[in-house]
């Protein structure tokens, strides 16, 4: 077996992808699995731009547990990368010198372990889509599996579209035959000699956790920034002091700054309004400006959207506490709408009875499904005949859904552009000779049974 590592270094936190595959099989594919992964504890890195070497250091127990995951004598021919999202983005936004900082720090650890360090680097929103989408149709066999006899084979099975909600940013990524008008949203992939237009876009500042605060300066605005501020979309029951630094640290909420001090305190009460937090969560999108033919938010080009989608990240853990805590079904828009409502309907007293083990985002899952309701429906367009089509899912097979696994493959070079009749595996010449020892013994058997059944009976006369 093969190894490589990819560390995901996302706004929230970091995650470390362990993946093997057979050592023969480099350049084929449907052979490459997850082995391990390690969530490394403590926030994101983006986190660390005040002490960049803690960064670095965040990552030794996810580093040591690779050390035991892969076998010692592959150490120095294991790939390992790390590739930054969105909050590195947005640190590189906010102050480029604190970026180059984090990933030097993040770089210099992961030069001292024996692997094959490759790089870190911020990939761009549109890297990260793309990433995503080969990750879901490669796992899922869209572009090519075994065939029965071991030959590669291409199925002509449609793509599947990808969805990703991280805690910076959000992304969009399909195949499509319609015109792309904005040249920035069109990437041409060629995979197994098969040609592929997507449409992708990624949303800065349309993450989770950046969508929560761009939601509270809306309503400590609206409030004129009084001392007690109220929350529409915090359940009842639920309040919190917070100071203002904590939602104006962050680009996505800079231009809304207020000019009182920024270590004053604001007490914020959840009323628990459904209708009134939706009302100010689509404050978040601009759905009037499109200088093209059909935009989704905020101006930017989109094409209708078709065929089925796989969401993943947070629309998945969204969408799984809906279903497995509030206990109802996500079928359609409506479906989602309601649950929302129910959501922010439920007081904290009620939540923390059904998700003890969640209380430090459950007062958040109101804002949160009533903006992925938005996003989906409002925003790009999904509704009752293609919303069904969405599979809100975490993993395919046994292999987590994300950009990591595409961005290995594709750094490594293990999805060649030439078709796959060329990698016919060695399994099909063995299945062949099966075959033709399968005939001999069979025709051989008949004219042995045949020879004895007329002996028997020339015996008998």
């Amino acid at each position: 077996l093969q190894y490589g590592i990819v560390l995901d270094a996302g706004s929230s936190h970091t995650a470390m992808f362990v993946y093997k595959w057979p050592a023969d099989k480099e350049n084929d594919t449907g052979v490459v699995s997850e082995h391990s992964m390690c969530d490394v504890e403590g926030p994101g890195i983006s986190s660390y731009s005040s002490n960049p070497l803690a960064a670095g250091t965040s990552l030794v127990h996810c580093l040591n547990q690779a050390l035991k995951d892969v076998p010692k004598e592959k150490h120095v021919g294991t790939p390992l990368y790390l590739g930054a999202t969105a909050g590195m983005r947005l640190l590189n936004i906010a102050n480029l010198q604190a970026s180059d900082a984090v990933l030097s720090a993040v770089a210099a650890m992961l030069k001292s372990y024996p692997f094959d360090f490759r790089g870190a680097k911020i990939l761009s929103g549109e890297e990260e889509g793309v990433f995503g989408w080969v990750t879901a149709n490669y796992l899922l066999e869209n572009f090519i599996k075994r065939g029965w006899l071991g030959e590669w084979i291409q199925p002509q099975k449609k793509t599947l579209g990808a969805m990703d909600f991280g805690g910076a940013s959000t992304q969009i990524t399909f195949e499509t035959r319609d015109t792309i008008e904005d040249p920035r949203n069109e990437v041409m992939l060629k995979l197994y000699g098969q040609a592929y237009k997507v449409y992708t876009h990624s949303f800065l500042c349309y993450g989770r956790d950046q969508v929560l605060k761009r939601l509270l300066s809306k309503l400590l605005q609206a409030d004129h920034y009084q001392p007690t501020v109220r929350h529409p979309c915090w359940p009842t029951g639920y309040d919190k002091s917070l100071l203002l630094s904590s939602v104006y640290d962050s680009p996505c909420t800079e231009k809304e700054r207020p000019s009182l001090a920024l270590n004053t305190t604001i007490t914020v009460v959840g009323t628990g309004n459904g209708s009134l937090c939706a009302l100010h969560v689509s404050k978040l999108f601009d759905f009037t400006t499109c200088s093209f033919s059909h935009c989704s938010f905020d101006g930017i080009f989109q094409p209708k959207v078709s065929g089925n989608f796989i969401a993943f990240s947070a629309f998945f853990y969204t969408v799984d506490f809906i279903q497995t805590v509030m206990g109802r079904p996500v079928h359609l828009p409506s479906d989602l709408k309601d649950a929302a409502n129910t959501i922010c309907a439920t007081s904290w007293s009620e939540l923390l009875q059904k998700a003890p083990k969640l209380e430090k985002r459950l007062s958040d899952y109101c804002a949160v499904s009533t903006f992925v309701y938005l996003l989906t429906t409002k925003g790009y367009n999904f509704d009752n005949h293609s919303f069904p089509n969405i599979a809100f899912q975490k993993k395919a097979g046994e292999t987590s859904i994300g950009w990591a696994l595409g961005y290995m493959l594709n750094l490594t070079n293990m999805i060649p552009a030439e078709k796959p009749s060329s990698h016919k595996s060695m399994l099909y010449n063995y299945w062949v000779i099966l075959i033709l020892l399968f005939v001999i013994t069979t025709l051989t058997s008949l004219v042995t049974a045949v020879c004895l059944l007329r002996r028997s009976k020339s015996s008998a006369i």
